[in-house]
């Protein structure tokens, strides 16, 4: 009987936006390497938005672990999508698997040195952790609850590559190496790639026999030990809509605008079906950067049934209130208030207003304060939160 092949495993991993599905869909599109792949998946949430912005060009295995940090279900989902996956390994040479932003790796790659039948079928290349340049040292030095590992401190030590994303966005040479040397504080061996866009040559990260765990038992010395305590910081959390109908693009951008400045966002992606236009937006952002911009992929359906998808990471979020914005963006023909109507803004507090404009530059309404001085201000979308009856 012939001896089974041990599949060589890439781990993409890295705080929440610092670039790890561009690298993927880089690494798929990359004829240079002649491999193909298997790729796992993960969302943190309960809807998927990164399976629908991979790489249509390739024709790869993908599997989604959804609902939930890939890290905590290393002895469920992960060690039985590896399984099914072996069953068709003459149809790719390697898997690659991207854990959400919020997963510590240990559990995920302790997988390949605990599990039996996972050793057995499976070979660790290397742990590829991305890092954005603009939020990395506020990552590594965020606290944490008693017991909470800071996610983002666990996978700079247990990577065999950093990739030091988004350097245009540094201040200037000295932010970088400032970055580099905290790195190196926290994984001396790792050795750290400058790049932009995620794009660094596959050569790089591909079949590079990298992982040694002897060096992650310097630093984890119990690290095989599979009955280690893992707790997440129980104040972050997701919100997920998904609902059909068409998104009024400017109305989105202002809201979200405010948005960022209000909430304590991570991260937040979406599959938008904009008025007008037959191809999917796709909008992204991490901390107070965002944007967003039309793919070249067509919906293929009527309006009325183009189906729209968002996520939204962050700490201490209300979920309803998150929920109702996003669906107030949609397209509607009906305002609440006519002009002319008294209402009330939110403007830190609520002031007294009469409304002179629906859909004023992509704002659902323009309202003239009763404050003596005839000041304007915008309600960005429909919602009682911005803008509300006045009380009886």
């Amino acid at each position: 009987m012939a001896e089974n092949k041990a599949v060589p495993v890439t781990v993409l991993t890295g705080f929440l936006g610092s670039g790890k599905t561009t690298l993927l869909n880089h690494i798929l599109n990359d004829p240079s390497h002649g491999m193909k792949f298997a790729v796992i998946e993960n969302e943190f949430g309960e809807i998927g938005v990164d399976e629908k912005v991979l790489s249509e060009n390739v024709d790869d295995e993908v599997v989604e672990v959804m609902n939930g940090c890939i890290c905590c279900t290393v002895r469920g989902d992960l060690v039985e999508a590896l399984k099914r996956l072996y069953k068709r390994v003459d149809k790719f040479d390697g898997v690659i698997i991207e854990t959400t932003g919020l997963a510590d790796p240990a559990p995920v790659v302790q997988t390949f040195f605990v599990d039996e039948d996972i050793k057995a079928l499976y070979r660790l290349d290397s742990v590829i952790t991305v890092v954005d340049t603009k939020v990395i040292l506020e990552r590594l030095a965020e606290e944490k609850p008693e017991g909470v590992e800071n996610e983002a401190v666990e996978q700079v030590c247990f990577a065999d590559r950093v990739l030091l994303n988004k350097i245009d966005l540094a201040e200037n040479e000295d932010h970088l190496k400032k970055i580099e040397a905290e790195v190196r504080k926290l994984n001396p061996t790792a050795s750290i790639i400058r790049c932009q866009h995620s794009k660094v040559p596959p050569k790089e990260l591909l079949n590079i026999q990298a992982f040694e765990l002897d060096r992650v038992l310097d630093f984890d010395p119990e690290f095989l030990d599979e009955d280690q305590e893992h707790m997440h910081d129980e104040t972050v959390s997701s919100v997920s809509c998904r609902i059909k109908g068409n998104v009024n693009q400017m109305m989105l951008s202002r809201w979200v605008q405010r948005l960022i400045q209000e909430v304590n966002l991570y991260r937040y992606k979406g599959i938008l079906a904009v008025k007008g236009h037959d191809t999917k937006f796709i909008f992204q952002g991490v901390g107070m950067l965002f944007d967003g911009d039309f793919s070249e992929q067509e919906w293929g359906v009527p309006e009325s049934e183009r189906e729209n998808v968002f996520v939204f990471i962050g700490k201490n979020l209300d979920h309803d209130w998150l929920r109702d914005c996003f669906k107030s963006c949609l397209v509607s023909e009906n305002l609440r208030f006519a002009v002319g109507d008294k209402v009330q803004c939110n403007i830190g507090r609520f002031v007294d207003g009469i409304v002179l404009k629906q859909w004023d530059d992509g704002n659902a309404y323009r309202v003239e304060l009763q404050d003596g001085k005839k000041t304007n201000v915008w309600a960005p979308i429909d919602v009682n939160a911005y803008i509300r009856p006045p009380p009886n």
